[in-house]
């Protein structure tokens, strides 16, 4: 990625004393396929209908038996594309319940009006899922803007199908957490004061309700990058990420204690490194590699210039703000 003569990000952590080597492995997150049933202008995956990259059920096998072997795991986070659309996706969500586990779902909303999801939502109930959908903004304008004309409208039905089922209920066991996007090259407003407003304008305006708003960085890779690169803002985006670099939002990124693993089994430190090519410890290596998800503790995490966006103000994380 070309960007505009910064500091590397390992040496500005360097630095400020920040660690740059992993801790004990607590989340997996699992990429199940780049194919999805939408094409977001702000998808890092750079997923869509068109794309056949699947992961398969042996590699999954494989995943589970490094899973079932660590206790120190307490979380799957399943994405994609769609990771609904992979054929395996029950299968795997049941084995790793099995386990104690809890299971996220990163869900469109859209997916559940494909051929065969229809009962998506009961099965996702059925096995107490903790869904993390994208909902990008309030308003069916910017929605519809990012992610496709009709988008809005048909996840508002099914978040309200989600409702009906238990979901996003403030004391309830059945999570429904939204995402927000940035719907360009700027920063996420504060996380809980935009959450108590996304509240209230989805309740007034639909009747609906969710647990948790999580704000997330666009970061300049792949779509996203390309867009910044179109409109000749990569080099002031990069900037703007820089100059907001909070060593607290360092000292808590997520790649300390995540890894993620691609749809052919090759583990990296995130999913933007993933995106990126950019291999855990600098050396590629898959599930079929290594004995124990133990041994990867206080291997080196491989940065780059996309890391300014994980450190940003309040931070960015899969799970929203670093910084509460």
């Amino acid at each position: 990625m070309e960007v505009m003569n910064l500091p590397t990000f390992s040496k500005k952590i360097e630095d400020c004393g920040v660690s740059a080597l992993r801790h004990q492995t607590e989340i997996v997150q699992i990429n199940l396929g780049k194919l999805c049933n939408q094409a977001c202008s702000h998808c890092h995956v750079e997923a869509g209908p068109n794309r056949t990259e699947i992961m398969d059920e042996t590699t999954i096998e494989r995943i589970l038996k490094l899973i079932s072997e660590a206790p120190s795991i307490h979380t799957v986070d399943l994405t994609g594309g769609a990771p609904e659309l992979n054929p395996h996706f029950r299968a795997l969500v049941k084995e790793i319940r099995k386990l104690k586990k809890r299971v996220i779902d990163r869900c469109n909303l859209t997916v559940f009006f494909e051929p065969g999801q229809e009962d998506t939502p009961q099965f996702l109930k059925s096995q107490q899922v903790h869904i993390v959908a994208s909902l990008p903004c309030y308003s069916q304008k910017n929605v519809d803007f990012q992610r496709g004309t009709g988008v809005f409208d048909k996840s508002i039905e099914v978040i309200k199908i989600l409702n009906q089922l238990g979901f996003g209920k403030i004391h309830g066991s059945l999570f429904l957490d939204l995402v927000y996007n940035p719907g360009g090259a700027f920063l996420p407003p504060e996380q809980s004061s935009l959450e108590a407003t996304y509240k209230k304008e989805l309740l007034d305006l639909f009747g609906i309700k969710f647990n948790r708003l999580l704000t997330i960085t666009n970061m300049p890779i792949k779509r996203f990058y390309q867009d910044l690169i179109r409109n000749k803002k990569l080099d002031s985006y990069m900037d703007l990420l820089y100059q907001n670099f909070n060593v607290n939002a360092a000292q808590e990124i997520m790649c300390k204690n995540l890894i993620s693993i691609g749809f052919d089994g090759e583990i990296f430190d995130c999913d933007f490194n993933q995106m990126q090519g950019l291999p855990l410890g600098q050396k590629r290596s898959t599930v079929y590699d290594i004995e124990k998800l133990e041994s990867l503790q206080e291997v080196p995490i491989s940065f780059a210039a996309h890391c300014y966006g994980c450190t940003a103000g309040a931070g960015s994380s899969c799970s929203g703000a670093l910084l509460k």
